[in-house]
């Protein structure tokens, strides 16, 4: 039988940026500014490309899709790409019929107009209430200041300018040799509650200077989506308005990356990690959380099953309880596998909390919980379980649940 141990180390195919930015790899500019949205924070920004960019993007499927995301999809399906991405944050413009698929439309128009580009290469986002018309008068305004403010200096802003509730912007950067050459890819992302993703209230941006096209992007990106947004939780809500987006300048100069490349696992890596940094983030920063929650199942039979059991124990509301209570009762995660598939043998379940082995063959190991009980106090606190059936496996990210969840959804709209 496997037993579970401390998680491993990260790969050594990039290297990671000290200070993040959006705007790092070749022909990107970002802006943020304050258009009227909300009282005083920014709450409009955009990302600008010298050049039409190779595009993917991936979408929520709550069947209550925003406008926005519609006429981002649509954008999309004339030649994928993009030279434009406007979001705005404080007003979802979700659930506003028809005049809100309009309005989604008229940001588009105007960005383009302002920055002379064709309409089709501006995606647009909204993040915020659900139910509201946008102010468009102040958003048209934005617009027209944003001409001012973007440039290669614009990463803060614009990282300010689409948050809601979150505490922190969030950010990550690694740099990738291709063919002789430095890529950098670099992501920001929003998000801190209404997350369960397929996918979230949550919306990811990630820029690359890296040669290649739509097609393999957009592969690339709904794998790298499952690997890391799709595997975090917060709160079990599917929002309305999340999405992840990737604008590829194709600047670096090496010759277009396909699986077959020599150095795509180095791309390929390097991506995943910007994404999985960014997933990270979103679920320490989780309304009113102390604590990120990490859970590993190895030795499941199939990866479908892994996935189920990692984010059964992530999601459930007992599990993050206890988390935030450094209380030591592996029973509630040993009921989240019990529900999360039926193909888990309850016979032979490992579980290791950071690094105390609590649970052997689905019993205890009798080990002193004080000590499990002194890491759960910790920020980032890392479950491993062996399920002891083969050698799949997956993580899942989350939080822990506190008082101070309740209080900002109670009052989120006042």
């Amino acid at each position: 039988m496997g037993t579970a141990q401390p998680l491993g180390a990260e790969n050594d195919l990039y290297q990671t940026a000290a200070t993040p930015d959006i705007t790092s790899p070749k022909g990107f500019t970002a802006g943020g500014v304050h258009c009227g949205i909300k009282r005083k924070r920014k709450d409009l920004g955009i990302i600008l490309c010298d050049v039409p960019a190779s595009a993917a993007a991936v979408y929520t499927t709550n069947v209550f899709q925003a406008p926005p995301l519609k006429v981002t999809q649509q954008s999309l399906a004339v030649e994928g790409k993009l030279q434009a991405f406007l979001c705005n944050s404080g007003n979802a413009n979700a659930c506003t019929g028809e005049q809100g698929l309009l309005d989604a439309f008229r940001m588009r128009a105007e960005t383009a107009a302002c920055f002379g580009l064709e309409e089709h290469r501006v995606g647009v986002v909204s993040t915020g209430v659900i139910g509201e018309l946008l102010p468009m008068d102040r958003i048209s305004q934005g617009i027209s200041h944003l001409a001012i403010q973007t440039g290669k200096e614009g990463h803060e802003d614009f990282c300010r300018s689409i948050l809601t509730t979150d505490t922190c912007i969030k950010a990550a950067e690694v740099s990738v040799v291709i063919d002789g050459k430095t890529v950098r890819i670099a992501g920001a992302a929003k998000g801190s509650g209404m997350i369960h993703p397929h996918m979230a209230t949550m919306l990811a941006f990630v820029t690359t200077d890296a040669v290649i096209e739509p097609p393999v992007l957009q592969q690339l990106l709904r794998e790298v989506t499952d690997e890391t947004y799709n595997m975090i939780t917060v709160d079990g809500d599917c929002s309305t308005n999340d999405m992840v987006v990737s604008m590829a300048s194709g600047l670096a100069g090496h010759a277009p990356l396909t699986p077959e490349h020599p150095d795509w696992a180095a791309f390929r890596a390097g991506f995943a990690h910007v994404s999985r940094e960014l997933a990270k983030m979103i679920a320490r920063d989780g309304e009113g959380a102390t604590k990120l929650v990490e859970v590993k199942v190895t030795g499941a039979p199939d990866v479908v099953t892994a996935k189920q059991a990692a984010k059964a124990v992530v999601g459930s509301s007992l599990v993050k309880t206890a988390v935030f209570g450094a209380d030591t009762n592996w029973g509630r995660i040993f009921c989240a596998l019990g529900y999360s598939s039926p193909l888990i043998d309850p016979e032979h379940v490992d579980l290791a909390v950071g690094p105390v082995q609590l649970v052997k063959d689905s019993q205890s190991t009798g080990v002193d919980e004080a000590l499990a009980r002194r890491y759960l106090e910790e920020e980032h606190v890392r479950f491993h379980v062996h399920l002891n059936q083969g050698e799949a496996e997956a993580t899942a990210w989350g939080c822990d649940l506190t008082y101070d969840y309740v209080q900002i959804n109670a009052s989120y709209r006042t």
